[in-house]
């Protein structure tokens, strides 16, 4: 025995397909009948749904803007960072520029700078400053593999820097004209008067021995007057700075504290310098007076 609500539902999915055709049909006969009636019936309907799509829409909006919102925000960090590594890279690529400009300046500077006189040159690059209280010498990455040789000048673009004391196979000690050590015969221009440019240490070296000091003043440049075989005379010192009670102060043309590259002129003048004497080693120095001993004895 079939159930009440089994025939029925089987009643209705029969007659509900005929029924919906059937409806179809009459909207399409009625809307070709009369257009102006639905219109305004589609109309009414839009009218009444606006303000519930309208509540609708707007979370939906603000959320849209809320994504917007973090993207641009995401954005806008992950450009911020881009631009933080390419500031950094810029800033690199600028320091080595400046310092490329730099040394082709100074190297420009060098070139112009070679004696006539000179009998060979060797450009070579500051290395070391030995930058001390008691000492005042540079190290240069040139040596003997180079041609440098004891005594040979350093200078640049601007005048002297000092002469080699010391070289080794790949590099040599410039020592300064403001080391203790340096005494340099020199004349000053404007008089023609003999003096000895002594180094003390400090950042002017002192005029001793001056020929004619009441001819002094400020502003005297001071030149290499080639005395004693060991400078060129000509080679730009500094100029006369201070003047005091039987002591004048002279400035070097050269910023001794700020040097990176030199030239090292060969003027043929070196080999006139007297060979360092050699240490003596201690063993040596312990058997010496025992030896003086025995022969005393004898």
């Amino acid at each position: 025995m079939i159930r009440p609500s089994a025939q029925l539902r089987a009643t209705i999915q029969r007659t509900t397909p005929p029924l919906l055709i059937l409806l179809s049909a009459a909207i399409v006969i009625l809307g070709k009948a009369d257009q102006t009636m639905f219109e305004t019936l589609r109309t009414n309907l839009t009218d009444d749904a606006a303000p519930v799509l309208d509540a609708l829409s707007r979370p939906i909006g603000a959320a849209d803007s809320v994504v917007d919102w973090a993207r641009g925000i995401v954005s806008m960090y992950q450009e911020n960072v881009r631009l933080t590594r390419e500031n950094e890279r810029l800033l690199q690529w600028q320091q080595i520029a400046l310092k490329l400009t730099a040394d082709n300046g100074e190297l420009r500077g060098l070139l112009k700078s070679v004696p006539d006189n000179a009998v060979s040159y060797v450009t070579a690059r500051v290395i070391a400053n030995s930058g001390g209280g008691y000492v005042r010498t540079v190290m240069v990455n040139g040596g003997a593999d180079r041609g440098l040789a004891r005594g040979q000048a350093a200078i640049t673009g601007d005048g002297l820097v000092g002469r080699l004391t010391e070289v080794g196979r790949r590099a040599a000690r410039v020592l300064l004209i403001t080391d203790l050590n340096s005494r340099i015969p020199v004349v000053i221009e404007s008089s023609h008067a003999s003096a000895v440019l002594a180094g003390d240490n400090s950042g002017r070296p002192r005029l001793l021995y001056v020929s004619e000091p009441n001819t002094l003043k400020i502003g005297d440049r001071i030149l290499t007057s080639g005395d004693g075989g060991i400078f060129s005379p000509g080679l730009p010192v500094g100029v006369v700075a201070a003047l005091g009670p039987g002591e004048a102060r002279v400035e070097p043309y050269v910023d001794l504290s700020r040097l990176g590259y030199v030239l090292i002129v060969d003027y043929g003048l070196s080999g006139s310098l007297p060979e360092p004497v050699p240490a003596v080693p201690h063993s040596e120095r312990r058997v010496r007076p025992a030896a003086a001993n025995e022969a005393s004895v004898r």
